[in-house]
């Protein structure tokens, strides 16, 4: 939700409190490349957090965060991807193959390729779909959404760390 002044709130899941995010911890070949990952969609950061900590056998934990977003993009070199399309499928496979394309930029935001997404996304990848194939099976998906922040100076400049909550198995605080 945004107020006003261009802040939202956002969430980092995982299994761990991260008061001072740094983007060198993040990994090359996610979706958007190497950077610190967000969501504004607290129900997929929840999902994330119980998969991320089941993995793990540790906790669920989300971050939250006030992020100054009018006021980041003002000053980022910003890419958004406002649904699963023919240029978001060419970047996050790009991503993905070990390409760094994300270097061009501070903010990247669009849609994640999840458990829902990735099967299509990898059948791509292999050539068994026909990127017309794989757009027409993207399209029916509604896309969560992810924030990748790059730019480790607009990260401390414009993000800041409020609380961090402990989840029980059930998604409960």
């Amino acid at each position: 939700m945004k107020n006003s002044d261009g802040i939202i709130e956002v969430y980092h899941a995982g299994t761990e409190i991260i008061k001072s995010p740094d983007c060198k911890f993040g990994r090359k070949d996610l979706d958007f490349g190497h950077g610190f990952y967000l969501t504004d969609i607290y129900d997929q950061a929840i999902n994330f957090a119980h998969a991320r900590a089941k993995d793990r056998k540790m906790s669920a934990i989300i971050n939250v965060y006030l992020l100054d977003k009018d006021s980041l993009l003002r000053e980022a070199r910003s890419l958004i991807f406002n649904s699963y399309n023919d240029k978001w499928l060419d970047f996050i496979v790009a991503c993905r193959s070990g390409k760094e394309v994300w270097r061009d930029y501070d903010y990247i935001e669009g849609g994640v390729a999840d458990d829902r997404v990735i099967n299509t996304v990898n059948l791509f990848m292999q050539g068994v779909l026909s990127k017309p194939e794989a757009l027409r099976r993207l399209h029916y998906m509604k896309p969560n959404n992810q924030i990748c922040i790059l730019n480790q100076e607009l990260l401390n400049k414009h993000l800041q760390f409020t609380n961090s909550l402990t989840l029980s198995k059930d998604g409960s605080l």
